[in-house]
């Protein structure tokens, strides 16, 4: 009797062993078929099974994938509209990092099988994967723009709730995956969250800044309501946060373009501003922007920002040029020395090697040429020290004086330009020559003259407004309205 028993057993284990076999072969005939794209395979298979894919959703949490999860990866539309049509809740089956088919169509920007999939669920637009992202996360991330549209639309509010388990939102993995377009669409859609921020309290300024992608950031700036001075969690602005990251030869564009909307540091930043809320992934308070600074402050900056960029070069190339001028004056140097002649006798003018011709042949054209030059050396070399000095030369009447040494610089070069050529060109071929150059020299530095007469002018009436000598009604006339096309580098602001 108990033989019997054990015998019935070892029959029934090799009927569960033999099913188990048959339904394992059925499962990889059925997961090679998605993987080809076949639907004559995967009719067969449901001629020979007619409930494998009811066996699929049931056993789905053992298997990596279902047959329409590799068919949205892949890309086979009619295969997944073969599917979905048989058994429309494959459409909700999830593999084992959390994502659904919609999932990873969305990722692949097969926008077909994205149509069939919201036709069947659009709850499935809201659904997350392990990693707290939506269809439309990863549809950002890899810049479908095309399946961004369709999933906003069959879903609008999947732009703006679903956050990441980071607290970002689609707008930050836009940003932070250079989705340069994505982000365009979005933000037509809906604005309303430019100023979230992620777990870390950045905007998604502060990230196109870290990723320094100035396209991103001309855009927030021109298009979007982004707040320019918003704090994130270690109480940096997007300009500290440009300031303390990596150099980069793009710091010097990034820097223009955000002092020239206003950016400040958040040791600038009035108290009052800084204490305003910015909505936030964990807030939704009302919205309290810091107010940007007005426009003319705004051109002030751009216009202190492109002066002392262009002072700085000029003054380096005119201390380039001063110092070769030392080196290698007018006539060139002697390259021997001379003091006694063949037979011994001390020569009238003797001279040493590496010394100066001209200095020799003609003292006072030399002495000239070196007052000069070293003016214009000095000249140059006082900007480029107060530039880089760090002093708060945010004022423009410090940038005037700035450039009132440079006008020095300049002329000096001017000056020093016209004796090396008047005592090196012979005296055949001086005549024409020397009066063009000396009419050329003396119409230069007239219009030099002319230009600090009229600075000169302009500080007087200044100090008359700010003094009170100019009449009070006379300072209240109406302004001229701005063209913003303008440029406005020669203001009276100082």
């Amino acid at each position: 009797m108990r033989g019997r028993r054990r015998d019935e057993m070892k029959l029934l284990k090799l009927l569960d062993a033999g099913r188990e076999e048959e339904r394992e072969n059925m499962e990889s005939r059925i997961h090679e078929a998605a993987l080809k794209g076949s639907v004559a395979c995967l009719l067969e298979l449901l001629e020979e099974d007619p409930l494998i894919l009811d066996r699929t959703i049931d056993t789905d949490a053992r298997m990596s994938e279902t047959p329409l999860h590799v068919a949205a990866m892949l890309g086979h539309v009619d295969l997944a509209r073969e599917l979905l049509t048989r058994k429309p809740q494959l459409a909700s089956g999830l593999n084992a990092k959390g994502s659904s088919p919609l999932h990873l169509a969305s990722a692949k920007g097969y926008l077909q099988i994205v149509r069939d999939l919201i036709s069947i669920s659009p709850e499935n637009c809201l659904a997350r994967d392990q990693g707290g992202r939506t269809p439309l996360h990863l549809a950002a991330m890899k810049g479908r723009v095309a399946v961004l549209d369709e999933l906003i639309r069959a879903k609008p509010e999947a732009s703006r709730v679903p956050l990441t388990s980071r607290g970002e939102t689609v707008l930050h993995l836009c940003v932070k995956h250079n989705r340069l377009e994505a982000l365009k669409l979005l933000l037509e859609k809906d604005d309303e969250s430019v100023n979230w921020k992620d777990e870390d309290g950045n905007t998604i300024l502060h990230l196109a800044v870290v990723k320094k992608s100035i396209r991103t950031i001309r855009f927030l700036l021109a298009n979007t309501r982004v707040e320019v001075n918003s704090l994130n969690a270690n109480g940096c602005t997007a300009l500290d946060v440009l300031a303390k990251g990596p150099g980069d030869a793009k710091d010097t564009t990034i820097y223009q373009i955000l002092e020239g909307t206003g950016a400040l540091r958040a040791k600038d930043i009035p108290p009052a501003a800084a204490g305003d809320e910015i909505p936030t992934a964990k807030t939704s308070s009302t919205n309290k922007q810091v107010k940007k600074p007005k426009p003319e402050k705004k051109r002030q900056t751009d216009w202190l920002g492109r002066k002392k960029s262009a002072l700085m070069v000029v003054a380096s190339l005119i201390a380039t040029v001063a110092f070769q001028g030392v080196i290698a004056p007018p006539g060139g140097v002697w390259q021997d020395d001379l003091t006694t002649d063949s037979n011994g006798n001390p020569v009238e003018k003797p001279h040493f090697a590496g010394t100066s011709v001209l200095a020799y042949n003609i003292p006072i054209a030399y002495g000239q040429y070196i007052i000069f030059n070293t003016l214009g050396f000095l000249a140059s070399l006082s900007i480029i020290l107060l530039l880089v000095s760090g002093l708060p030369l945010k004022r423009r009447r410090w940038m005037w004086a700035l450039m009132v040494i440079m006008w020095l610089a300049v002329s000096s070069l001017v000056l020093t330009y016209f004796i090396s050529l008047l005592h090196m060109t012979p005296d055949s071929v001086k005549g024409v020559l020397y009066y063009v150059t000396k009419i050329s020299v003396l119409a230069w530095l007239g219009l030099m003259g002319v230009v600090l007469l009229a600075n000169f002018i302009r500080v007087k009436l200044w100090l008359a407004r700010k003094y009170g000598v100019v009449k009070e009604t006379q300072m209240n006339k109406p302004a001229v309205p701005m063209d913003p096309n303008h440029d406005y580098d020669s203001g009276d602001d100082f």
